[in-house]
């Protein structure tokens, strides 16, 4: 079953963590998809943040099994949660963008570093105060798109240190509300992907995308 099958979160405060984290991905994109797949009790939802040119993985233990695997909309799911109740209701199917089809393998991930989470948060932060300041210098005349595409570009073209992931996978981490106090954060690598995981979700970007995009994205 697809639309409109009823699933339960196993833990009381699950609904209302997976609808600020829909909440968040909206902000970027009010037409967002969402790829949802269950095989068991654990709900994996996978979301393309616009901008940053890789996926966000969260996944939601579940009440009871379930077998799904079905594209959204991400607007939808956020309406179809019910907080109070901890449930949601998939909602209808929609065609799925090119990147719903290219998802991440489910296991066969292989470590690469651990890094404290103060540090990854901090280099996000870094690097975003960096654009400001250096687009706050340029003449007014030479705040044009291509000057600010290729300072982007510049920037999350650049690794956390120690590890090959690049930092726009950081920043969406952080954007998305993935960075909080607790574990280290790891970093992986399976297929042809590499992914920065913590406790509340991960970020994976497939080694074909690791030329950073020339949007702006900060």
């Amino acid at each position: 079953m697809t639309g409109h099958q009823e699933l339960s979160f196993a833990d009381g405060g699950e609904a209302a963590r997976l609808a600020a984290f829909l909440g968040r991905q909206l902000r970027w994109d009010r037409t967002a998809a969402a790829r949802l797949r269950a095989d068991g009790e654990v709900l994996a939802v996978f979301t393309r943040p616009a901008r940053f040119d890789v996926l966000a993985v969260r996944s939601s233990p579940l009440r009871e099994p379930a077998a799904l695997d079905v594209t959204v909309s991400a607007g939808e799911l956020l309406e179809a949660i019910d907080e109070t109740a901890g449930r949601v209701t998939v909602p209808g199917p929609v065609t799925g963008p090119p990147w719903a089809g290219l998802l991440p393998p489910r296991g066969g991930w292989r470590p690469l570093a651990e890094v404290a989470h103060e540090a990854v948060r901090s280099a996000a932060v870094a690097v975003v105060a960096e654009f400001k300041d250096r687009t706050e210098r340029l003449p007014e005349a030479e705040r044009t798109r291509p000057v600010l595409d290729a300072l982007a570009q510049e920037l999350w073209s650049r690794t956390l240190p120690g590890t090959p992931l690049p930092l726009r996978a950081v920043h969406a981490a952080h954007a998305l509300g993935f960075l909080g106090p607790g574990a280290p954060v790891r970093v992986v690598t399976g297929g042809s992907w590499l992914r920065l995981r913590t406790a509340i979700g991960s970020i994976a970007v497939s080694f074909t995308h690791l030329t950073p995009p020339t949007k702006r994205i900060v």
